[in-house]
C-alpha cells in the first residue's frame, strides 16, 4: 500500500495539481489589489504571441495567425461549452451548432444587408442565443446519453442545411464577408489595432478583438458563476432530483446555461466569419465540437483556468508540431488518452469535480453517473 502511494505521490501531474491546489488556496485570501496585478499581468502574458518574434517560436510553422484560429476561437468557444457541461453538467455534443450559427449571421447580415459588424455581433449573439433556447426547450427533458446524441443531431443538421440551403451559398459558402470598420491612427506598439484588413496580411487586429471578447466572457462567466444561477447549477449538476426537490426550477436554468452558452459560441462564430471573410459549411463539422469537448475535460470541467488552459493546448499543440504532418495527429491523440488515464479529471480541476469524479459522477454530472471514479469500484465489482 506504501509503495502505491508513494508512486503516486511520485506523479508528476499530481505533484503539478497539489502546487495549483496551493496557488488557489493563497488566492482565496488575496488581497484585492494583488488580484488586479495578476489580471493586468494575465493580460500583458495574453498580448505577449502578437509579437512576431514569439510567434515564429511558439508556431514556426504557423504564423501569427494561429493565436486567432485555431488557439483564440478554441478558448473563447471552451469558455462558451463549459458553461453548459462544467456549470450545468449537461453534455452538448453539437455546441459546433450554435458557432455556425454565429459565423452564419455575419455573412448573411453583413453581405446580403449590409449591416456594420458592430450591430451583426450582438445580433448573431441573440440569434445563437434564441437557437439554444429553441434546442434546449423541447430536449432537455433528456439527460445523459440521450441529451448528447440529440445535440449531436442538432448540430448535423444545422450544417446539412447549410449545404442544401442556396440561399447559404450551400457547400460553396459566403464569401466577402466584410471586416469590422477599421479607425486610421489608433496605433499601439506599432499595431494599428483597429486596421482590419485580411488576416493573411495582418491578423493582430483580429486577435486584439476576440481577446477581448475572451475577457469579457470571463467577467461574465465568472459573476454568474458567484451568484445564485452558478449555486442553482451546482446544485442540478451534482444530482438534478434532490436539486429539484429542494425547489431550484432546474429546467429553467437548464436552459439559461443552453442560451448563455450558445450566445458564447455565435459570438466566437461572427468574429470567426468576419476575420476569414469566407465561410462553408466542412468549417463546421462535428470535429470541432469534439475537439473542443476534449479542451474542456483536457484542462478540467468547471474551472475556467483549467479550461482556457486545455483549449490552448488543444489548438496550440497540433500547430507548434505541424513539421510532423500526419504523425501530429496520432502523437496529440495518444497524449490525449495518457492524459486522462493518469489525471481523468483534467491538468487543473476546481475542488468540487475532483470530489465528484471520485464519488462516480465521472465529473459530468448525470451522463457520468454510471462511470466509477478512479478510487471507486463498479457495482459489479461490489456485487462480486
Amino acid at each position: 500500500m506504501s509503495t502505491r502511494n508513494a508512486s503516486k505521490n511520485a506523479n508528476p501531474l499530481r505533484a503539478v495539481g497539489a502546487a495549483y491546489d496551493m496557488v488557489r488556496d493563497r488566492w482565496a485570501v488575496a488581497p484585492q489589489w494583488q488580484r488586479w496585478l495578476v489580471y493586468l499581468a494575465c493580460i500583458g502574458v495574453a498580448l505577449l504571441p502578437s509579437s512576431e518574434t514569439i510567434s515564429n517560436f511558439m508556431a514556426p510553422e504557423s504564423g501569427q495567425a494561429v493565436w486567432f484560429f485555431p488557439v483564440g476561437v478554441y478558448i473563447l468557444l471552451a469558455l462558451g461549452l463549459n458553461v453548459v457541461i462544467g456549470h450545468a453538467g449537461l453534455l452538448d455534443l453539437g455546441y459546433v451548432a450554435f458557432f455556425a450559427i454565429g459565423a452564419y449571421s455575419m455573412a448573411i447580415l453583413g453581405v446580403k444587408f449590409g449591416w456594420d459588424f458592430w450591430v451583426i455581433l450582438p445580433a448573431g449573439i441573440c440569434l445563437a442565443a434564441l437557437s439554444g433556447v429553441l434546442l434546449g426547450a423541447p430536449t432537455l427533458r433528456l439527460r445523459g446519453d440521450y441529451l448528447a446524441i440529440v445535440t449531436l443531431g442538432f448540430g448535423e443538421i444545422i450544417r446539412i442545411i447549410a449545404v442544401n440551403t442556396g440561399y447559404l451559398g450551400k457547400s460553396n459558402g459566403i464569401p466577402n464577408i466584410p471586416t469590422p470598420p477599421s479607425i486610421e491612427g489608433a496605433t499601439v506598439g506599432g499595431v494599428e489595432i483597429f486596421g482590419y484588413k485580411l488576416l493573411a496580411l495582418d491578423p493582430r487586429p483580429f486577435y486584439y478583438l476576440l481577446l477581448a471578447l475572451i475577457v469579457l466572457t470571463i467577467i461574465f462567466v465568472r459573476r454568474l458563476e458567484k451568484s445564485r444561477v452558478g449555486r442553482a447549477w451546482t446544485a442540478l449538476r451534482e444530482d438534478e432530483d434532490a436539486a429539484e426537490v429542494m425547489g431550484v426550477p432546474t429546467f429553467r436554468f437548464k436552459l439559461l446555461s443552453f442560451a448563455i452558452g450558445a450566445s458564447i459560441g455565435g459570438a466566437a462564430g461572427v468574429v470567426y466569419a468576419t476575420a476569414t471573410q469566407f465561410v462553408v459549411p466542412d468549417n463546421f463539422q462535428f470535429m470541432l465540437s469534439a475537439t473542443i469537448l476534449a479542451g474542456v475535460v483536457l484542462g478540467g470541467a468547471g474551472n475556467m483556468p483549467g479550461v482556457i488552459l486545455g483549449a490552448f493546448l488543444v489548438g496550440w499543440l497540433p500547430e507548434r508540431f505541424r513539421a510532423l504532418q500526419d504523425y501530429r495527429v496520432m502523437i496529440f491523440g495518444a497524449a490525449l488518452v495518457l492524459m486522462m488515464a493518469l489525471r481523468p479529471e483534467g491538468l487543473l480541476p476546481s475542488r468540487t469535480r475532483k470530489t465528484e469524479l471520485a464519488e462516480g459522477t465521472g465529473g459530468m454530472g448525470s451522463l457520468g453517473a454510471e462511470v466509477a471514479g478512479p478510487t471507486k469500484q463498479t457495482a459489479a465489482e461490489v456485487g462480486e
